[in-house]
């Protein structure tokens, strides 16, 4: 393989690309709204947040030294990581706090490439981080949610024209920033509904480092809500630029 063409192609790889039109922004960010609002769609799509929040989990055992052995994603749209290690112990804290801030901070990250322009950047990030997932899969469902995930992303950022990859990355950021909060909303109300349910992240954390469950609840809740205001100021500050109504 020419190393000349490679070199090129990594080039325009990590090369800024222009910043899309202003209504794009925004309306994929209605889009990403509808698609976590409407139930019929949120009971789709939320399998996209599955997989980020037990990457999360995964992600964080792996660096905290644990030995990840295996992540299942349901049909329920929940999902499991499954490592080994001491029981106890900031690895073990960490590892199970890293969920449910994983989409919202993913989000953040899509927000800071996509401000700074780098779509493509984002598009083939997903990818590797799809196929590291994808590895650790040990269920059918969750094999074929990965590959369908992998398979979207790859074909807009093989095949999709520049317009359209910009308004799918933007609608990827957008719709995990938003997404990530509704989780949360969930995990308490089930908490709410069956107060003797001890499995949850949040359940497990009070018992790790005997604070209260709903402590953990409102840190989640606020760390999504935070990601959530800078990856749309990250987003949204170009489109001051680029459109004198939402100049000050």
């Amino acid at each position: 393989m020419d190393t000349g063409s490679v070199s090129s192609s990594f080039e325009r790889l990590l090369a800024p690309q222009p910043a899309p039109p202003w209504w794009l922004v925004l309306v994929t960010a209605a889009l990403a709204l509808i698609l976590v609002g409407y139930r019929p769609l949120w009971r789709i799509t939320r399998a996209a947040v599955t997989v980020a929040h037990e990457g999360g989990h995964a992600l964080f055992a792996l660096l905290t030294g644990r030995r990840l052995h295996a992540i299942t994603l349901h049909t329920d749209t929940s999902g499991l990581t499954v490592s080994s290690g001491k029981p106890t112990g900031p690895g073990m804290i960490l590892t199970a706090m890293a969920g449910y801030p994983a989409p919202a901070l993913l989000g953040v990250g899509y927000a800071a490439l996509l401000g700074s322009g780098r779509v493509s950047v984002m598009l083939w990030a997903t990818l590797a981080m799809l196929v590291a997932v994808l590895v650790k899969v040990r269920n059918v469902y969750g094999l074929l949610t990965v590959l369908v995930l992998g398979a979207l992303v790859f074909g807009v950022s093989w095949y999709g024209s520049d317009l359209l990859q910009a308004g799918f990355a933007y609608l990827a950021a957008w719709f995990l920033l938003a997404a990530a909060v509704r989780p949360v909303l969930e995990l308490q109300r089930g908490r709410r509904r069956q107060p003797g349910r001890t499995d949850s992240d949040a359940d497990q954390l009070a018992r790790l480092t005997h604070l209260p469950a709903l402590l953990w609840v409102l840190f989640f809740a606020l760390v999504c809500l935070a990601a959530a205001v800078i990856g749309g100021w990250l987003m949204l500050a170009p489109v001051e630029q680029l459109h004198p109504l939402f100049q000050r």
